[in-house]
């Protein structure tokens, strides 16, 4: 009983989200209100972390998954279980393993971002482009601000010294820096995290690096608000850059777009699948509404909730997605690129590691059906507004308002709860 008081009286567990992440003063008043709290026993703490890692500094990741998904990781150590979450590291290496892994690749993103800043000088300068420097022809903007001549951004040393005209990819990419600009300049400005220039710099030069990398996706709105808190709660730039790729690994899809569609539609069409499967007078309402095809949900899914929530239960809100969706071979397939389960409904140690939803999608068979826990979420939510949905929209006017009316008052956990109960159900339905 001692131990079990001493505990709950942790003081790591007193601490409060919004002191660690604080609000601007002017904007406290219209930023939602956070709900989570650290609890003992529930989220994981930096004690029990330390804990589940053996001498060697091997992971015991099935813990970390049960503690995440009970209630959630406590602000100081977010970042380094992130990325384990995400997939940057093996549970199963040792400490040394990852070091030498995490040398490598901070080494690896200084000689993009070097790269880059031939490109643009802009890059690492502590500064933000927030104006076009190039013509859609190669050409350098004159600053209007300058005295004669390009911005100083506009040419990279390479075309410094030889005059010879851009690639095209170039061009393409020293297009979308001011977009990146914009975007930045605008993100989480509630945070007094984004009053320092510095701060700002980061997350646009991360941004403008990963454009580079990307070239099949380059930049498109949106990835600001996923990368910046990533930015924010990993310390060193190379480490959070890394950990925005591979968070990108699972959401690409939704920004690649055509002229005609962008990728997001194809998760807006499953969300109609569910809702049709679990709830159809919901969503039969919703159809002769003329929002069959879903597309009010469609900042949902692009920006995973960032609209819905607090910048801190946002923080939550993913960490529950993630653990619950967890595989232990997640690392091995980013490495290997695969994008396939190597879990199979047989190997019992390894479903014990992966999440509540994983595990059931792989015991289901599913596991070549890939819908995120995300689109479940969505569903949850919708399904949390249906008596207020069916009795009051009577336009999708009236579906886009009684939505935007949730944000700040959703609870992540209950709504992850949720989430898995519309997946079993569809899961049984499908199978019926």
């Amino acid at each position: 009983m001692r131990l079990l008081a001493c505990c709950y009286n942790d003081p790591e567990m007193q601490i409060d989200p919004d002191t660690v992440h604080p609000i601007r003063p002017d904007c406290r008043d219209d930023a939602p209100k956070t709900r989570f709290k650290p609890r003992a026993g529930l989220t994981l703490s930096p004690k029990r972390w330390k804990l589940l890692h053996n001498e060697e500094g091997v992971l015991d990741i099935a813990g970390v998954i049960k503690r995440v998904q009970r209630g959630g990781i406590h602000p100081t150590i977010k970042g380094e279980v992130w990325e384990f979450l995400l997939g940057c590291y093996d549970p199963k290496s040792t400490t040394e393993q990852r070091n030498q892994l995490r040398q490598q690749r901070r080494l690896e993103y200084e000689k993009l971002k070097t790269k880059c800043r031939e490109m643009d000088t802009t890059v690492g300068s502590g500064r933000v482009i927030t104006m076009p420097v190039i013509t859609e022809d190669g050409q350098p903007i004159e600053d209007p601000n300058a005295d004669g001549g390009a911005r100083p951004s506009s040419v990279g040393s390479e075309q410094q010294t030889t005059g010879a005209p851009l690639p095209k990819e170039v061009i393409q990419w020293k297009l979308t820096l001011h977009q990146i600009g914009l975007d930045v300049n605008r993100t989480d400005r509630v945070l007094v995290y984004y009053e320092s220039q510095e701060n700002l710099a980061r997350l646009w030069d991360i941004l403008s690096v990963y454009s580079w990398v990307d070239k099949d996706i380059g930049y498109c709105q949106g990835m600001s608000d996923l990368c910046s808190p990533i930015s924010i709660i990993l310390e060193h730039e190379a480490d959070a850059f890394w950990c925005f790729e591979r968070l990108m690994r699972r959401v690409r899809r939704n920004f690649q777009s055509t002229s005609t569609s962008i990728g997001v539609r194809a998760q807006l069409t499953t969300l109609s699948t569910i809702m049709k499967s679990v709830d159809p007078k919901l969503h039969e309402h919703l159809e002769n509404l003329d929002g069959g095809e879903y597309l009010f949900a469609f900042r949902m899914l692009m920006v995973l909730f960032r609209r819905e929530f607090s910048f801190v239960d946002t923080m939550y809100l993913w960490e529950l997605m993630w653990s619950m969706e967890y595989n232990p071979n997640l690392f091995s397939m980013l490495e290997s690129d695969t994008g396939t389960s190597k879990a199979t409904t047989k190997d019992e140690s390894v479903l014990r590691q992966c999440g509540k939803f994983e595990r059931k999608n792989l015991q289901a068979d599913k596991k070549d059906e890939e819908i995120p826990l995300s689109v479940f979420v969505v569903a949850s939510v919708l399904e949390a507004r249906n008596k207020k949905l069916l009795g009051e929209a009577k336009g999708l006017d009236d579906v886009v308002k009684i939505l935007n009316e949730i944000t700040g008052s959703l609870d992540a956990k209950k709504a992850c709860r949720e989430a898995l109960q519309i997946h079993e159900k569809y899961l049984n339905t499908v199978k019926a």
